[in-house]
């Protein structure tokens, strides 16, 4: 009774009564109501749980908030405590100079001025600007005079004085100074609001951007007569994919193959890569909305399957996972099929081998669903739950397309399927050890299946039980490939062998690829000899038994973050969290070198002479190293947090490096980019430091932090109409249109200026990349948008002749080289300046 009691759901509690005696007796009373007490608790707690997430939503939006503000009361509390100082710095001064002579000539008494300094209403003196701490200068000249090199320190004044309130970014106000008092707009406009003034002080206008309800100021340049008239354009430019840099093996398995065209098809991030390997030529398919994770071609060696996963948009409401079926000789895709049905995303595909006429899909749920579908109609023919254990591969017979095998996590599986229905048997390991995974399998010519195992087996199975054992690597076997003739090729793990077996599986030849590539991953047949290899490290190699492998393909195969192109060559570098540093050209496509580090770099940036490269690492430390010997030929260390960003002056005469610690360090550079000396650092910022870019004059920097300030450093006078070297900073008036409303201030990673000054390229936390024009300094700015990073991207950055483009992506380990096309003449002052009468509308997203 007690056992029946247990096994009674709550939806049958209404016939569980007759289950009990027909003459209740004590005891099934009891146990009645101890019953219905139980169902009603586990309604209580199926309730709690429904209620769970939303509490929990509400839960961790009330930490953000709070998080947000401890943030912003940290940033004021830094303005306060850099207003104090420089109030303690200049009331000596004062002091000094009433004693000294009475009342100081009137610019300079301006300059001494306490309420100047806090900052006052004339713009071009004070406001949003970083100093050199008064007095310094008289203190430089002591230092010269001793003969002697003393570090300067530099100090921050903010452009951010408003009350800081907890919020998303609402948009713009507009601002002019009227005695520190404002008036709103026109009732009708919800994102700007005009401050005027009775004195004639037009010219002195501002925008105010609110980034989680911090007001960030912007000044308009003197050139812009009437700033509401501006008129936003897209650029004329637009971007085709040039080339990808890059192979996804460090976790996909069976994702390289070679096609009668002479190309090797494989993908990477959101793109699938068909590369020529004798003329060095790509072509892409880009109609994948998320990482590729899958891919087969079909048995008529023209058409292709692939499956993406499912990926999330900037709302994050996850996106659907499909197949696509395409045309690998015009890129033309002929189906789309289970978009909505499968979940998560798709983990194995496989054509039927008798025409193809149907499709095998294994998608990414808990159950790992088994489907088939008709490729011609796109319908599903069946399905069927898997197992809940992690599936590597799925094929059908090649002698019967109702029969298909999977393998994984120890299990293979031979399944039957008929009158759309699927049968399974389980296969029996018999007296051989069970593995702990079956990595791949393959037909033999015979019809048996041959599996490779975690355990360096190559298993022989006859109807569903393993015949012959066959020892073939040292770890695992990663994977397995028939050749013409019943020969087989498999590939090791941690032995990186490649061996060739006769169709007995007598071992006949064996290589070893080099330890810098990594294991093998996949192997794809060429013409019997040559053969092509996927490796663990991101890299294609392609070669013989004879002659050895070489690599045709190579890329990074962690997290990027750091990417500089050469200021006159057409080469770039990258550097990441694997630890390498890859310097890579981009009209031949290749790389050029790599060498490894002890910690990850971050951030690189090249010397304008061109000779060296400076490369900043996680630990605070940074490395200096020579283009052509390769060597370090300086190395320093900034604090102990990692570093964001090396920025060289536009003479080369500096380095300026953005650490993590908040601070910026300025080195005096000599030795043609050799030889550093610390010149001075600048403090003041709360948080730390995100970009930064030199004035062209090379006296002034501007940077952004991680508490969105805007500072400047101030040698000598600062005004608004300062011309920049470079524009990275993804803060400022003449980028104030990249941001979207709703964005949280992290949504934009990088953004780089041409040198034409022309357009601006962004990089986007949704796998975007967009090309706006520059300047673009009001919201909502149109631009062209790019697809084909799988992962937040993390850094753009335009070569030395505004050619090409090149963005990478994070998580992804994809660079991708974009063809700049189209455009005109113009300077982007002359666009700045005129104002246009016609709107114009943003065009279509580019595809190609």
């Amino acid at each position: 009774m007690r056992t029946t009691t247990q096994l009674i759901g709550a939806g049958e509690w209404k016939n569980a009564p007759d289950l009990y005696c027909a003459q209740p007796c004590s005891f099934c009373s009891l146990a009645l109501a101890s019953s219905q007490l139980n169902f009603w608790h586990i309604d209580l707690v199926e309730n709690s749980s429904a209620e769970f997430p939303d509490r929990t939503s509400m839960m961790e939006v009330r930490l953000q908030a709070q998080e947000d503000e401890i943030t912003l009361l940290k940033s004021s509390l830094a303005d306060a405590l850099r207003r104090i100082r420089l109030h303690d710095q200049l009331l000596p001064l004062l002091k000094q100079q009433l004693i000294a002579g009475g009342v100081l000539p009137p610019r300079r008494a301006q300059s001494l001025n306490l309420e100047d300094a806090l900052p006052p209403e004339p713009i071009e003196e004070t406001r949003a600007k970083l100093h050199r701490v008064p007095g310094m200068e008289e203190e430089d000249e002591e230092d010269k005079e001793a003969g002697g090199e003393q570090e300067k320190e530099l100090s921050w004044t903010s452009s951010v004085e408003e009350p800081i309130q907890p919020t998303m970014i609402r948009g713009l106000l507009k601002e002019e100074f009227q005695h520190r008092s404002c008036s709103p707009d026109e009732p009708g406009s919800a994102l700007t609001s005009v401050k005027t003034s009775d004195q004639n002080i037009s010219s002195r206008q501002s925008i105010k951007m609110f980034i989680r309800g911090r007001p960030i100021t912007m000044y308009i340049p003197s050139n812009i007569q009437n700033y509401e008239d501006l008129k936003m354009e897209p650029p004329s430019e637009k971007l085709e994919l040039d080339w990808v840099y890059g192979y996804r093996g460090r976790d996909c398995r069976a994702n390289l193959y070679f096609l009668p065209t002479g190309e090797a098809v494989y993908f990477i991030a959101c793109v699938i890569v068909l590369y020529h390997i004798n003329n060095r030529t790509q072509r892409h398919y880009r109609k994948h909305t998320d990482c590729v994770r899958c891919l087969t071609v079909h048995p008529d060696r023209v058409r292709v399957a692939s499956g993406q996963t499912a990926g999330v948009d900037k709302d994050g409401k996850p996106l659907q996972p499909c197949v696509h079926i395409w045309d690998s000789t015009t890129l033309v895709t002929l189906q789309q099929i289970g978009l909505g049905t499968f979940q998560r995303g798709v983990g194995s595909v496989a054509f039927s081998f008798d025409s193809g006429a149907f499709l095998c899909v294994i998608d990414d749920s808990n159950e790992h669903m088994l489907s088939v579908w008709d490729c011609n109609k796109g319908t599903k023919h069946a399905e069927v739950k898997s197992t809940n254990e992690a599936v590597f591969a799925v094929e059908f017979n090649p002698s019967d397309s109702t029969n298909i095998i999977t393998c994984g996590k120890s299990h293979v599986y031979f399944w039957t399927l008929s009158a759309g229905q699927f049968t399974k048997k389980q296969g029996i390991f018999g007296k051989y050890k069970k593995p702990k995974f079956i990595q791949c399998f393959v037909f033999s010519l015979t019809g048996d299946v041959l599996t490779g195992d975690s355990e360096g087996n190559i298993l022989t199975w006859g109807k569903s039980a393993a015949d012959i054992k066959t020892l073939a690597h040292e770890g695992s076997v990663f994977t397995l490939c028939t050749l013409q003739g019943g020969a087989l090729l498999s590939g090791g793990g941690k032995d990186r062998k490649i061996i060739r077996w006769s169709a007995d599986l007598a071992p006949e030849r064996e290589r070893e690829i080099p330890e810098k590539f990594g294991a093998v991953r996949t192997i794809a047949d060429v013409d019997g000899e040559e053969i092509l290899v996927g490796t663990t490290r991101n890299a294609i190699l392609r070669g013989t038994f004879s002659d050895g492998f070489v690599a045709i393909v190579q890329g990074h195969v962690d997290e990027m973050w750091g990417l500089a192109t050469h200021p006159s060559q057409n080469i770039f570098i990258t550097c990441g969290h694997d630890k390498q540093v890859c310097l890579w050209n981009t009209e031949e496509h290749k790389l050029e070198w790599c060498i490894n580090l002890e910690e990850y770099g971050l951030c690189a940036g090249f010397c304008p002479n061109g000779s060296v490269v400076s490369v900043g690492l996680s630990t605070g430390r940074w490395l200096v190293v020579d283009l052509q010997t390769r060597e370090v030929v300086s190395e320093s260390t900034d604090g102990n947090e990692q570093l964001s960003v090396m920025r060289y002056s536009p003479d080369g005469s500096f380095l300026a490096v953005g650490s993590h610690d908040n601070f910026i360090y300025i080195y005096s550079v000599t030795e043609n980019g050799r030889r550093y000396n610390r010149f001075g650092k600048c403090n003041g910022h709360s948080s730390f430091i995100t970009h930064l870019d030199w004035s062209k004059d090379g006296k002034y920097i501007m940077s952004n932090s991680g508490d969105y300030e805007i500072l400047y450093c101030k040698l000598k006078h600062i005004s608004k109409d300062r011309e920049w070297a470079s524009y990275t900073c993804v803060l400022g008036f003449h980028v104030m249109g990249v941001w979207l409303e709703g964005s949280d201030g992290t949504d934009i990673n990088a953004l780089c200026r041409s040198h034409s000054e022309r357009m601006v390229a962004v990089a986007d936390d949704f796998c975007k990349v967009h090309l706006f024009q520059y300047p673009c300094p009001k919201p909502k700015a149109p631009s062209h948008k790019y697809d084909g990073h799988g992962s937040h991207v993390t850094n753009v950055c335009f070569t030395h002749s505004d050619s090409h483009l090149l963005s990478m992506g994070g998580k992804d380990t994809c660079i991708l080289q974009w063809k700049v096309v189209g455009g005109s003449a113009g300077d982007s002052r002359d666009r700045l300046a005129s104002v246009s009468s016609s709107s114009t509308s943003s065009p279509e997203p580019v595809t190609t």
